[in-house]
């Protein structure tokens, strides 16, 4: 296993992963996967952090810093889209990118990480925990469009 920042020739293997996540989501058209993706890896404070198994992509997800004018104007992140191969789950995978995502934050001297699941089973939420997450220091909302 190699924990890396990903580069642009990820992008088919992070879209593969995407929709592994999202399986009820529509492709991304080529072009605008492309747009975005390059859009992704040059953002100040942003990086996506993958797994790499023999070769192939395996685990991923995207840490974001951003500024803040409270706690001393120390930042804080957002990490969204962690994701593992069903196939390659239970090896520490998920675990390696998630604390690689922490990394990154601690070192950019985040007050405070972010992270929200859309998973309701007890060994998803178990596994953030044992990550460091903790659910019972605030409430998190989330809004759609209508």
């Amino acid at each position: 296993m190699r924990i890396r920042e990903a580069i642009h020739a990820d992008l088919p293997d992070v879209l593969a992963l995407m929709r592994e996540l999202n399986p009820d989501d529509p492709p991304l058209d080529g072009a605008r996967a492309a747009q975005r993706w390059d859009q992704l890896l040059a953002q100040p404070g942003a990086a996506v952090y993958v797994a790499e198994v023999d070769g192939m992509l395996a685990a991923s997800c995207t840490v974001c810093v951003i500024p803040n004018l409270t706690r001393d104007g120390r930042p804080y992140a957002l990490i969204e889209n962690v994701v593992t191969l069903a196939s390659h789950r239970r090896r520490g995978l998920g675990r390696a990118v998630l604390g690689a995502a922490c990394g990154f934050a601690w070192r950019a001297d985040c007050y405070k990480i972010m992270l929200s699941t859309s998973a309701r089973t007890p060994g998803v939420l178990a596994f953030y925990r044992d990550c460091g997450f903790r659910d019972d220091i605030k409430t998190a909302f989330v809004a759609t469009p209508v």
